[in-house]
């Protein structure tokens, strides 16, 4: 973008400004090496030592911030730095840098629509029967399989895969390298196979014989809400005989996998490496830390919290924080660790007496 007045963006991140409102900013900059026409984000009173390092003319300070003294021309005023920097962020982002139209390398099925305005990249391919919605952008080397359908708004960067006959929400937004509607890791033996017998038995012996794997094919798709946003590198199997679904406004970090048949509900965010196996449901608003994982065929209820590198074996309460491997409640794990980390000195003691 060409840049943005300081009355303008205040404006459009509905926080107040002060000084001159004329005043015109290209970018954002960490307060101490702004230039002259960055807008210095210093939202915390511990950044306050960097503004005056920097040459911003302007800032975007902590509410109540003495804006003059660092010899400011204008500055924006928040309560909240990180809701504001949701705006900031969104109106310097430059997205794809795609060029208007359908780029001539593309290879796009005749059967395939395309909305108004949809902006497609080098070497991309789309399928027979896609639907795609207006003022999408597809960037470089992405495919879309037969039959998708996609809404309008979304941005696909490059490398992206999704397979045939996903359905994609509106203003959906997938990072490089995600792979959408893979076929479900599933498998079967011709008689019952050791593994069914240990997971029935939980853990009794079980005769050590081996027998070749059957593939189930996925046939069921996947189906994806609005204003899901996507990482890199996220891998999201398709259903066996009913779709894969992603709740609206959910968020996956990078390198999440969702396996077949998994239901996630609306407004849940996933961290970076959760993995979720098959047939289980999670309720709307649930939050999984970093390396979380769940078992197969579980429902970890609305709103529940789980710690990041905790293994969820069970069923979750609706509204439950859980931690620890195999997760239990947070507190009940943070007792056992403090109980953990107290066993040496108290074995000391006992063998002191002796």
């Amino acid at each position: 973008m060409t840049g943005i007045t300081i009355a303008d963006l205040a404006q459009r991140i509905g926080a107040p400004f002060e000084g001159n409102g004329n005043l015109v900013v290209t970018s954002a900059s960490e307060p101490a090496t702004a230039g002259d026409n960055d807008l210095a984000l210093a939202m915390d009173p511990k950044f306050a030592p960097d503004v005056s390092a920097g040459s911003a003319r302007a800032a975007v300070l902590w509410d109540g911030a003495d804006w003059q003294s660092f010899g400011l021309d204008a500055a924006i005023l928040v309560r909240r730095g990180r809701l504001a920097m949701a705006g900031i962020t969104a109106t310097f982002d430059a997205g794809l840098g795609l060029q208007d139209g359908i780029h001539p390398s593309a290879v796009i099925d005749p059967t395939a629509t395309l909305g108004a305005d949809v902006k497609v990249g080098p070497l991309v391919v789309i399928g027979a029967n896609a639907v795609i919605g207006d003022r999408c952008q597809i960037a470089p080397q992405a495919t879309i399989g037969a039959g998708v359908s996609i809404g309008e708004d979304a941005v696909i960067h490059s490398g992206v895969r999704i397979g045939a006959a996903a359905r994609l929400g509106a203003r959906i937004f997938i990072q490089p390298g995600a792979v959408i509607g893979a076929d479900g890791f599933s498998f079967v033996t011709q008689e019952k196979s050791a593994v069914e017998e240990t997971r029935e038995s939980l853990g009794a012996s079980v005769e050590a014989k081996g027998q070749s794997w059957m593939r189930i094919a996925s046939i069921g798709g996947v189906v994806i809400g609005n204003d899901v946003e996507i990482g890199a590198n996220v891998t999201i199997d398709q259903g066996t005989i009913r779709a894969t679904q992603i709740g609206s406004g959910s968020k996956l970090d990078n390198q999440v996998h969702i396996g077949h048949n998994v239901i996630v509900g609306a407004h849940c965010l996933l961290c970076g490496q959760v993995g979720i196996a098959g047939s289980t449901v999670l309720g709307d608003y649930c939050v999984m830390g970093g390396q979380a994982g769940a078992a197969d065929n579980i429902t970890i209820g609305s709103g529940a919290i789980i710690g990041a590198g905790s293994g969820v074996l069970s069923n979750v309460p609706k509204g439950k924080a859980m931690m620890g491997y195999p997760a239990v409640a947070m507190q009940s794990h943070i007792d056992m660790y403090k109980s953990l980390r107290r066993l040496p000195r108290i074995l000391k003691g006992l063998t002191d007496k002796k």
